[in-house]
């Protein structure tokens, strides 16, 4: 199983960034989708959800109407459009696979900065 987070960098505040997540090694479609951040110090967050057909999705209050989780089953990919970027969107950005059995699938993580 793989999950590899790509697409962090550095931005200017107010800037934007699409984070990708490639699975492989299991059902892709088969499996709800996450994406969390942490920032040293902190537990990790969850910033955004979708479900396993992607009719579904839900966001942290703090992200809300800026950042967008969307999915391609065709090419077993979970996207987070990030826009409008603050200082506090800083932090890693790690993509998560809860499947309907078995234990969850984390990526190595991507970091994102932004600066003001």
């Amino acid at each position: 199983v793989k999950l590899v987070e790509s697409g962090g960098g550095l931005v200017q505040l107010g800037g934007s960034l699409r984070l990708s997540c490639a699975a492989s090694g299991f059902t892709f479609s088969s499996a709800a989708m996450r994406w969390y951040r942490q920032t040293p110090g902190k537990e990790r967050e969850l910033v955004a959800a979708i479900s396993r057909i992607g009719d579904s999705t839900s966001y942290a209050t703090s992200v809300k109407a800026r950042f967008t989780i969307s999915r391609d089953n065709a090419k077993n990919t979970v996207f987070l459009q990030m826009n409008s970027l603050k200082p506090e969107d800083t932090a890693v950005y790690y993509c998560c696979a809860l499947p309907m059995y078995g234990p969850n699938y984390w990526g190595q993580g991507t970091q994102v900065t932004v600066s003001s």
